[in-house]
């Protein structure tokens, strides 16, 4: 039980974190291009702590799977019940809208700006938070390193093109093609990109220098060059400054974008089963990251971070995705869908993402059982 309490409270500061950001986007956004914001709330649910500060109540909820910014605009019911309560004590009245003029000011409302500014608002949140992983895991380069796998053999596949020439673990490989390498992605880059023509690889072996000539053969199946090596299974970090930090940050959320779309694809093609987890999965797998060190929790929290931005920008119904469609088809058409309508859709979206996800969190309770 006091496992479980510590992965809980690792869970919780990744999630804040990451809800944090992506609301800080919509909120961000929202100020920026003078909409009203009513309340900026982290989680959901019944109110723990908050404080108001200026028009708007910043709000930490019970409930801390996701959170809301709530704009002006964007709900008539919610408009008026804000109206309300500003009346109250003064002497026009509660609901004496003649009095007290219009509900929202229009240069305020989240539905009289323009379609791409709504749009950048909504887009906002998941945009930061891509920004958020960027930040993360160029903080776990600068503080650990970038790990690289130094440019020595470790192992030679039998019969392959390496081991046919005579390359043999243990080689360190000093040139391709007379260009330096320094590392094991500059092995891999080159030989990539020379499916089925000769390279000659220079190593160097105990105290002599050799150079073998080697054919790559192609791979059948993304048409990559392959010779048959593989590296030293240790990497070196190597410290890369906080400006190469912040490039290799990039690089590295670019291989997760990736990995991710590969790993989609195989799942469409039905190459591997699907795979979905929910917070307790999510949580268990945090606690463990967080007991494998503070590296492979940063790196865990920015690789969650990417795909609650990549599920967010879904149109799904009731997902920041939905929303930008919605206001795609507004601006093509050049009117604005029927508020009441849409509201309708993303509750029965918001109905059926929640009924998955409860779904899926037994099941993982069951795995995890099991």
């Amino acid at each position: 039980m006091l496992e479980w309490g510590t992965y809980i409270f690792y869970a919780l500061v990744v999630f804040g974190l990451l809800i944090l950001f992506h609301e800080l986007g919509h909120f961000t956004l929202a100020k920026l291009t003078g909409v009203q914001v009513y309340e900026f709330s982290i989680g959901f649910g019944p109110r723990l702590a908050g404080f108001k500060r200026g028009e708007t109540v910043y709000n930490m909820r019970s409930i801390p799977l996701g959170g809301f910014v709530r704009m002006a605009g964007m709900d008539p019911d919610e408009d008026q019940r804000e109206a309300d309560q500003k009346n109250v004590g003064t002497e026009t009245g509660v609901g004496d809208e003649k009095a007290a003029g219009p509900v929202v000011d229009p240069a305020r409302s989240f539905m009289h700006k323009s379609v791409p500014k709504r749009i950048a608002i909504i887009a906002a949140g998941p945009l930061m938070n891509f920004v958020l992983a960027i930040l993360l895991f160029s903080l776990s380069i600068y503080i650990f390193g970038w790990p690289t796998l130094q440019n020595t053999v470790g192992g030679v596949v039998a019969g392959k093109p390496a081991a046919q020439a005579g390359i043999k673990g243990g080689d360190v490989i000093k040139k391709i093609n007379g260009t330096p390498v320094t590392n094991w992605d500059d092995v891999v880059e080159i030989i990539h990109k020379s499916p089925s023509k000769p390279v000659a690889i220079e190593v160097k072996r105990d105290q002599e220098t050799k150079t073998f000539s080697v054919v790559p053969e192609q791979d059948r199946q993304n048409g990559r060059g392959l010779i048959g090596i593989t590296p030293v299974a240790t990497p070196v970090y190597e410290n890369k400054g906080i400006i190469g930090s912040v490039g290799m940050g990039f690089v590295q959320t670019y291989r997760v974008l990736d990995m991710t779309k590969d790993f989609v694809q195989k799942m469409l093609a039905k190459q591997m089963p699907v795979q979905l987890s929910g917070p307790v999965r999510i949580t268990y797998e945090l606690g463990k990251a967080a007991k494998m060190g503070f590296n492979t929790l940063i790196n865990i929290a920015g690789f969650l971070s990417l795909q609650i931005g990549l599920f967010n920008l879904l149109p799904i119904p009731a997902l920041d995705g939905s929303r930008i469609m919605f206001l795609g088809v507004e601006g093509i058409r050049r009117k604005p869908i029927d508020p009441s309508k849409e509201n309708f859709i993303h509750l029965v979206g918001l109905a059926l993402l929640l009924l998955l996800m409860v779904v899926i969190t037994y099941q993982d309770i069951v795995q995890m059982v099991g």
